[in-house]
């Protein structure tokens, strides 16, 4: 690969569906605002920036964000002060960014793609590098594109455009080709063609997926790249959708300890979120939840139906039907069930708790 690679995270949207108070990309998935699952994509790449696009809850985003995001990454914020769409979202961004090389890419996509794999965004720029393209969009193969932006092809079988559903024609929405809104764009082409976008649409705003129309009636390569799985792609706009990509991401979740050595007696009722660290021969039996930044050493026993947070946990410890918070279980102890640990409680190894204990030292 040739050239710096940068980033646009479009997160100023309001999330009205969501009917939440909170912004739409700090909503949780196993533990985690969704943005931060979508900005930790993005740090397997070999990336050198990353902007974020903030307007709706501008304050809370900017700060979750700076907390959470992965050592390492830069990541900076700029703010869309009018919504008028991911085109204007882009423009605004861009700004931010300078004159660069003409072999610089940049990488745009939503906040709320939340299952997004980085080996997906992977292949997406080193497609669009191979080619030599000035776009390259990853599109999905969907049963039911309704909602969705159509992807149409030209002669030549390349990408000529996207429609949006409510411009689409009858026809058109016959497509099952959609956008996933996630794409790769040569930054030097990227700001001259988001100038020539216009707001002469059905919802009065600039769409970035015009630039792709705009790139290829220009005479340059525009391609794009399938994915295997149309799941990575799926936003989340409401209650429903984001209970759906809860349930995904746990099942990878839970499918990547099982296959590092931990037993789970009922994957579909054993909820991990991604904080968590769990040692080889652990057991996690049926109901127990894992919240927070939890460790269980080699070997623990946990549950049925427990509930930890913030919690460590020894080696061979065992830990019945209890609730413990940001407290320590030492080695070989026995928490028995019933049992409940407060926070910053600890139960010194090879101690056993008896049924109907309550400890709390917050209350010391």
């Amino acid at each position: 690969m040739s050239g710096n690679l940068s980033a646009i995270v479009l997160a100023a949207g309001e999330g009205s569906r969501m009917r939440s108070s909170l912004p739409k990309p700090l909503h949780r998935l196993c533990g985690r605002p969704m943005i931060l699952h979508v900005i930790d994509a993005l740090a397997e790449l070999d990336i050198d920036r990353v902007v974020v696009v903030v307007g709706h809850g501008a304050d809370h985003v900017v700060k979750t964000v700076t907390e959470l995001a992965p050592a390492g990454l830069t990541v900076d914020f700029v703010e869309q002060a009018q919504q008028r769409g991911t085109g204007d979202a882009t423009a605004v961004a861009l700004g931010s960014f300078g004159i660069g090389p003409d072999d610089d890419d940049i990488v745009i996509l939503p906040a709320d793609t939340p299952l997004l794999r980085p080996s997906t965004l992977v292949d997406l720029v080193q497609t669009h590098r191979s080619r030599d393209a000035a776009a390259t969009l990853l599109t999905a193969e969907v049963a039911d594109p309704t909602g969705y932006g159509r992807v149409v092809r030209g002669k030549d079988g390349r990408v000529a455009g996207i429609v949006e559903h409510a411009d689409a024609s009858d026809e058109e929405r016959d497509i099952t080709e959609v956008n996933t809104s996630i794409y790769c764009f040569r930054r030097s082409l990227l700001a001259p063609a988001l100038r020539r976008l216009s707001p002469q649409n059905a919802q009065r705003e600039l769409y970035l997926t015009d630039v792709v129309g705009v790139l290829h009636d220009a005479g340059y390569l525009t391609h794009s790249l399938t994915v295997a799985d149309s799941m990575e792609a799926a936003g989340v706009n409401d209650r429903a959708q984001l209970a759906v990509a809860e349930a995904e991401l746990r099942d990878r979740i839970n499918e990547r300890w099982m296959r590092r050595g931990v037993t789970m007696w009922d994957p579909e009722r054993t909820y991990i979120d991604t904080e968590a660290v769990l040692e080889s021969d652990v057991t996690l039996l049926p109901g127990t939840v894992l919240r927070g930044a939890c460790h269980i050493s080699e070997g623990a026993r946990v549950g049925p139906n427990a509930f930890l947070e913030d919690s460590v946990v020894g080696a061979r410890a065992k830990i019945g039907t209890a609730r413990a918070t940001r407290a320590t279980v030492g080695a070989d102890a026995i928490v028995e069930s019933f049992v409940v640990l407060g926070p910053g409680s600890v139960i010194p190894d090879g101690t056993r708790v008896a049924p109907f204990t309550s400890l709390d030292d917050s209350l010391r």
